[in-house]
């Protein structure tokens, strides 16, 4: 039972090469919430990170080889004891220090808390953006506000993140699909303003890796949550848009062209795609509502 707080709490840290970070960022953790278990799952590392948990004093769980931020998140959350778990970063980017008001947020009643960067906290102004618009995107598709979409900084409560490991991604999104699945689920999530260190290194943005990353999330957060909130206005759009190019056609050359039906079909098509999307996203939930 950690001191001051009515329920047990495990820190997991995901890690790879982390050695470094570790030596400081353990010992503050212990400083921060005694009687807490510390969890540190190391991904397939080749350095010392094994090795400098140890000493800590932390449990230590190895990965044979990488598998990925999300997958060391899933071996953290079956491994760990706590009636609570609290997610942060290995590098030093979370301060153990803010663990505290995560923990007191969570006591409130709710069943989330997750920590929302400020500007300083993010890696670079272009992901300062595009997390901007991730949150408000989000927000629209949840009808809630959220502060912080991709924070790796939470506390959750462990029963309840349990039931949703079968959906998290073994890469580093299970920040956006963890949160989507509390919220569609009816779980109460807050967040709590935190001070984040900045990431050492330079950003190199690739235009059609991150495109395809930014589009992957788009159609996550749509099809997790509520999928005809993103299908119904596309629907609508090429409805519109082949009912307009009808129209001109018609006008000009008096007569309807394979344009305006392939953009009238695709409408059709795109809103039964949504319906067959909205049932199988409430699939993904059947079961779960009684815990």
């Amino acid at each position: 039972m950690a001191q001051g707080y009515d329920f047990s709490v495990s820190v997991v840290l995901p890690a790879r090469n982390e050695a470094a970070g570790l030596k400081t960022v353990l010992p503050r953790i212990r400083a921060a919430v005694s009687g807490a278990e510390i969890l540190v799952v190391d991904d397939g590392s080749d350095d010392e990170t094994s090795a400098v948990a140890q000493a800590a004093g932390a449990k230590v769980i190895r990965h044979p080889y990488p598998k990925g931020n999300g997958a060391a998140i899933k071996t953290g959350a079956r491994n760990a004891t706590g009636e609570v778990i609290v997610f942060m970063d290995a590098d030093g980017q979370h301060e153990p220090e803010s663990i505290p008001s995560l923990l007191s947020k969570l006591s409130e009643g709710y069943d989330m808390v997750v920590g929302a960067r400020d500007a300083g906290g993010q890696a670079s102004i272009g992901r300062y953006f595009a997390n901007g618009f991730y949150n408000r995107l989000a927000s629209w598709m949840t009808g809630y506000p959220i502060a912080d979409l991709t924070s790796g900084f939470r506390a959750v409560r462990a029963r309840h993140f349990r039931r949703f490991l079968y959906l998290l991604p073994n890469g580093f999104s299970y920040p956006t699909t963890s949160t989507m699945a509390f919220f569609r689920s009816g779980l109460s999530v807050a967040y709590v303003p935190i001070r984040a260190q900045r990431r050492h290194g330079k950003s190199h943005v690739r235009l059609l890796k991150d495109g395809l990353r930014f589009f992957v999330i788009v159609l996550k957060i749509g099809t997790l949550f509520s999928p005809m909130r993103l299908f119904l206005p596309i629907s609508a759009a090429l409805f519109l848009t082949g009912v307009c190019y009808y129209a001109y056609t018609f006008v000009t050359m008096h007569r309807f062209t394979n344009m305006s039906a392939l953009l009238l079909i695709s409408a059709l098509l795109t809103f039964l795609i949504g319906i067959l999307s909205e049932q199988i996203s409430a699939l993904h939930y059947k079961g779960t509502e009684g815990e």
